[in-house]
């Protein structure tokens, strides 16, 4: 049974984190009908610090806060229209790839190129939601889906993975992050 002192603990660090990801969600360039922002990479520095379920409830949390109507998602935006549109997808599909990586990164005792792979396969299915979702509310081709919403934000996306990795590491060394990680009784 955890104590009350670490579910303090556990909740102070997920809401961080949500907070982390309203902080960088909004920060976005738009290139389309999908932008290029940072979320993908608050929501896997998430993972790599605090595992599946952590990082999956600090984004559930920062989703309602932008289901709220809260600007918190890409280019200062929020509210029901924002998830029920062309990114929706890509939004909800940060539940899953959160779960996902955090699962695989566990597994592999968080080693920099496991870490890495981990996190491309779970972009991998936040992109086929993300895709999938995409190509129905603008009735595209799945192509046509693959081009506007996949294929110019892989470069970027790598980028932000590797960054996330290094960044986790980093933090895990120096900060007093890691000792509330290493103290907690469910990562």
């Amino acid at each position: 049974m955890q104590s009350k002192h670490s579910k303090i603990k556990d909740l102070s660090i997920i809401a961080l984190f949500a907070a982390i990801m309203c902080i960088l969600g909004p920060l976005s360039i738009p290139i389309g009908p999908v932008p290029i922002s940072l979320t993908t990479f608050a929501v896997f520095l998430s993972v790599y610090l605090l595992g599946a379920k952590k990082s999956a409830i600090s984004v559930i949390i920062y989703l309602l806060i932008g289901l709220t109507g809260l600007p918190v998602f890409s280019g200062f935006q929020g509210g029901v229209a924002k998830l029920a549109g062309p990114t929706g997808g890509y939004l909800l599909g940060f539940i899953p790839a959160a779960i996902i990586a955090g699962l695989l990164i566990s597994r592999f005792a968080q080693k920099k190129i496991a870490s890495i792979i981990s996190m491309i396969l779970a972009t991998c299915i936040l992109y086929l939601i993300g895709t999938a979702w995409l190509a129905v509310s603008l009735h595209l081709t799945p192509w046509q889906a693959l081009s506007a919403g996949v294929i110019p934000f892989i470069p970027g996306d790598i980028i932000k993975i590797i960054c996330a990795v290094f960044a986790g590491q980093l933090l895990l060394k120096r900060t007093p992050i890691n000792e509330y990680l290493n103290s907690s009784v469910t990562r």
